[in-house]
C-alpha cells in the first residue's frame, strides 16, 4: 500500500507517503514547512515523491487531515486530494487533526490524560479529551468549549496540548497534527470517501445571510 497524506490544519503543514505491504518494511518519507513556505504544497508533494522514487501514478490512496484547524489549510487538501481522484482514481480517506495530534503526542512519549486543544475563534476552542498509555484511546468526543471550561481540566491534572497551545496556556504542549501519523492512521482503516463526501470537520454550523430580493423601481429598474 502507497499513502499520500495531506495534514494542511495547522500553521506547520506536512505531506508524507508511507509504502507498506507483506513483502517490505513500512518506508516513510515526510516534508513538513511552516510560516511563508508553507504556502508550497504542490513543492511538498513533489519532494516527498521523488525521495521515496514514486511516481504519482502509484499512489493508491490519499489520507487528508480534516481538522479543525485552518479553513484556508483543510479546503486545500481537500480540493487536492478531490483533483487527484478525479485524474487517478484513488481512495480517499479522512482523519480527524485531533485525533492524529493524539497519536502524534502518543508517539512523543506523552503519558496519561490528555486534553487536546485547538483554536476555534471567537474565543472558544475546540475540546477533545484521550486516555494515553500502552495505547491511546479517546475518553470525551470533540466539542467546543470556552477557555474556562479548558482551565478547569488542566486544574484537574490534565495535560493540555495542541499545535498553537501555548498562546494561550503556556504550560501546554506544543504538538502539531504529523502527516506521516495520519498516513499511519489511514492505513490502518478501509473507510473510504469519495471526493464529494469529504468535508472539513467543524462543530459551530455556518450561518449565511440571504440577499434580499430585488426591488423593481417605478421606472422598471432593478435594485
Amino acid at each position: 500500500m502507497k499513502i499520500l497524506a495531506l495534514e494542511f490544519s495547522s500553521p506547520q503543514r506536512s505531506v508524507a507517503i508511507v509504502v507498506s505491504g507483506t513483502s517490505c518494511k513500512r518506508v516513510e518519507h515526510e516534508a513538513i514547512e511552516a510560516g511563508a513556505d508553507s504556502s508550497k504544497p504542490f513543492e511538498m508533494i513533489e519532494s516527498v515523491l521523488n525521495r521515496a522514487q514514486i511516481d504519482r501514478g502509484q499512489i493508491q490512496s490519499l489520507a487528508i487531515g480534516l481538522g479543525p484547524g485552518s479553513y484556508t489549510g483543510i479546503r486545500s487538501a481537500i480540493a487536492m486530494a478531490q483533483g487527484w481522484q478525479l485524474a487517478r482514481s484513488v481512495n480517499l480517506q479522512g482523519v480527524s487533526s485531533v485525533e492524529c495530534i493524539a497519536a502524534q503526542a502518543h508517539g512523543e512519549g506523552v503519558r496519561g490524560r490528555v486534553s487536546i486543544v485547538v483554536d476555534a475563534q471567537r474565543g472558544e476552542f475546540y475540546l477533545a479529551q484521550y486516555q494515553l498509555d500502552a495505547q491511546w484511546r479517546e475518553l470525551s468526543p470533540l466539542q467546543l468549549v470556552s477557555r474556562q471550561e479548558i482551565e478547569a481540566q488542566q486544574a484537574k491534572g490534565d495535560l493540555l496540548a495542541g499545535p498553537e497551545i501555548q498562546n494561550w496556556f503556556s504550560q501546554g504542549r506544543i504538538v502539531f497534527p504529523r502527516a506521516a501519523t495520519l498516513a499511519s492512521l489511514a492505513m490502518n482503516r478501509s473507510s473510504y470517501l469519495t471526493g464529494e463526501e469529504i468535508e472539513p470537520i467543524y462543530l459551530r454550523p455556518s450561518a449565511f445571510l440571504k440577499a434580499p430580493p430585488h426591488r423593481i423601481l417605478p421606472d422598471g429598474s432593478r435594485v
